[in-house]
């Protein structure tokens, strides 16, 4: 099963490459809608398939601002 989630997530990824250097090219305007719409399709197809990959997400706490007197000589 993660054989196939890997495979799945790389083919995206190809994808999503191949979109992009595509939207470089010079494309009529129904060609860039249609590109840009399978970024779309592609780009949330591998953000869902990543969080249900890789559930555990680990959020940094917020940096807070070191006391003002830290260093300082007394």
């Amino acid at each position: 099963m993660i054989d196939e989630d890997f495979a799945r997530i790389r083919a995206q990824r190809n994808n999503i490459h191949r979109y992009r250097r595509l939207l470089k090219t010079q494309l009529s305007e129904l060609e860039r809608q249609f590109i840009e719409r399978r970024l779309s399709e592609e780009s949330s197809a591998l953000e869902a398939l990543t969080s249900k990959t890789f559930p555990i997400a680990f959020a940094m706490p917020p940096r807070r601002p070191a006391p003002a007197n830290v260093g300082a000589a007394p």
